[in-house]
């Protein structure tokens, strides 16, 4: 019985101490709730992921400390930590977390969006920054997303022309996305504008929506590995069914860019001198030539995955987002009509030197991409050695979260923050850079979305476009769309968004002649 009584009072003493060592080695940790053994705060998360973290932020502070598993994390939900994390510290969060899709599905994290920070990512970054995001490449690009727009505009004049139409708008933005994108890349549609509609033309765009719309983030295997080894749920495999899905489709690409180099065919000063966009298959041919130890296949394949992966389901979304906000605000819509019927008219169609008049066009998008961000959750960072944020110390190797959802919707910085005002962008023309730090749908930093600009443009030009050539009217009398159904991926479960739609008066004659 003594013995017993010694081994207690021994664990009891040896508990007493483990307890203040860590609460001494964790005093000047943010706050954090009870958590788990093992699972940490898994057992808290509850989808939308955002809005959980939303609420835990309220009950806890604008930084927060929790344990995903293995893998501790702060998230950040006010715009003050956002910008001390990425302008202060943002060098020692500017890596990414290890994770099984970066594994699988990043070719050997040489996409740009997860390469680790330093000589890789900046060779990346400055490519695509300059042959797809720069100003210059963007007004070259141009053509390409007017012929698009204006090829939806026609085939929904067909099918509207005599009686108004029922119109599946996630539909006809994944379509016009996805052929942006596809002739950016390749200079051919995805869809062509006969086979649109059809089944088969379904297929191919559901085939494609499938082999590139898959979430890159992390899954329950990132935070307890163990459940990797075991092969939980099949997650890995479907990763890899997945990757040679994609295999398929990047192997004609691949050799169409080794054969351009062997016939010597691309002639690049000439298309310079004309002043006409290369593809990316282009530009990755000559770049391939110049340096084809860096730009391996896998850097190849990585780039234009990026281009498929960020900037087509997103952009859709968005789009779609925005056409339900002013279905359900007619008001809205009413002064959109007007500002565009007076600065473009109904003699021509709208095109994208027109957007630069149209600031009322820019505060729709950007409202819209306040409330319904496309990633909610900016994509993880991951720090790099120690740092201080809202005055706590952050150890290395701490997962950081960035919730653009909270920001975006706090009191604080937003007058009736739930509320669609297009009209709280006015004063500032809808320049995004005037609210920097609690506007950031794009990230913000050295690693946020080089394809803003890009995505700003083709979502302004497709809503113009379609609010100048049609009348747009709900399905239903009610509000037929819940404004509080999730953005980004889980607004693809959701119900599609239908719109009636029938020619705007004296649109007519323009839509005839496309």
């Amino acid at each position: 019985m003594e013995n017993l009584m010694s081994y207690l009072i021994a664990f009891f003493l040896i508990s007493i101490v483990i307890i203040k060592l860590v609460y001494k080695h964790n005093r000047n940790a943010p706050p954090s709730p009870f958590s788990l053994p093992v699972i940490g705060h898994l057992h808290l998360l509850k989808p939308p992921l955002y809005q959980t973290l939303q609420t835990l932020s309220l009950q806890y502070g604008p930084v927060l400390s929790l344990k995903f598993g293995s893998r501790s994390c702060i998230v950040i939900s006010s715009s003050s930590a956002v910008e001390e994390c990425f302008t202060k510290n943002d060098i020692i969060f500017a890596n990414r977390p290890h994770t099984m899709a970066g594994d699988i599905l990043t070719y050997n994290l040489n996409a740009p969006a997860w390469a680790p920070y330093g000589h890789l990512w900046r060779n990346l970054r400055r490519i695509v920054s300059i042959e797809i995001f720069s100003q210059n490449s963007l007004q070259k690009s141009s053509i390409v997303r007017q012929e698009e727009v204006y090829s939806l505009v026609r085939r929904l004049f067909k099918v509207s022309n005599r009686e108004p139409q029922k119109v599946d708008c996630r539909y006809v933005f994944s379509l016009l996305m996805f052929n942006v994108i596809m002739r950016m890349v390749n200079d051919k549609q995805c869809v062509g504008e006969e086979a649109a509609g059809t089944d088969m033309g379904n297929k191919h765009l559901k085939d494609m929506k499938e082999t590139f719309f898959a979430n890159l983030g992390m899954n329950i295997c990132d935070f307890i590995p163990v459940l990797r080894w075991i092969g939980f749920k099949g997650l890995e495999k479907r990763m890899m069914k997945l990757h040679r899905k994609r295999e398929g489709f990047f192997g004609p690409l691949i050799e169409e860019i080794k054969r351009k180099n062997q016939t010597n065919s691309l002639n690049t000063a000439t298309v310079k001198d004309m002043g006409k966009k290369r593809t990316l298959i282009e530009a990755l041919s000559s770049l391939h030539k110049s340096e084809p130890e860096f730009y391996s296949d896998d850097v190849m394949k990585s780039i234009i995955l990026m281009m498929f992966a960020a900037g087509t389901e997103t952009t859709a979304t968005t789009m779609e987002w925005a056409m339900a906000l002013l279905l359900n605000h007619p008001e809205v819509l009413q002064k959109l009509k007007a500002e565009i019927d007076e600065k473009v008219g109904h003699e021509r169609l709208l095109n994208d030197s027109d957007l630069s008049k149209l600031p009322y066009l820019r505060s729709v998008i950007n409202e819209t991409l306040r409330l319904y961000p496309p990633t909610p959750l900016l994509s993880p960072h991951f720090s790099a050695e120690d740092c201080t944020v809202g005055g706590y110390k952050i150890p290395r190797g701490t997962m950081l979260l960035a919730n653009a959802w909270a920001v975006h919707r706090d009191p604080k910085l937003w007058e009736e923050p739930d509320k669609f005002k297009p009209g709280r962008f006015d004063e500032i023309n809808g320049d995004q850079r005037d609210h920097a730090f609690k506007f950031i749908p794009f990230g913000t930093g050295r690693r946020q979305c080089p394809g803003a600009g890009l995505a700003l443009r083709i979502n302004s030009l497709a809503m113009g476009a379609l609010i100048q050539c049609f009348n747009w009217e709900r399905v239903e009398k009610e509000i037929m769309v819940d404004m509080n159904l999730d953005p980004g991926f889980v607004l693809a479960k959701a119900k599609p968004l239908e719109a009636v739609c029938s020619p705007r008066h004296g649109m007519s004659n323009i839509l005839a002649q496309l």
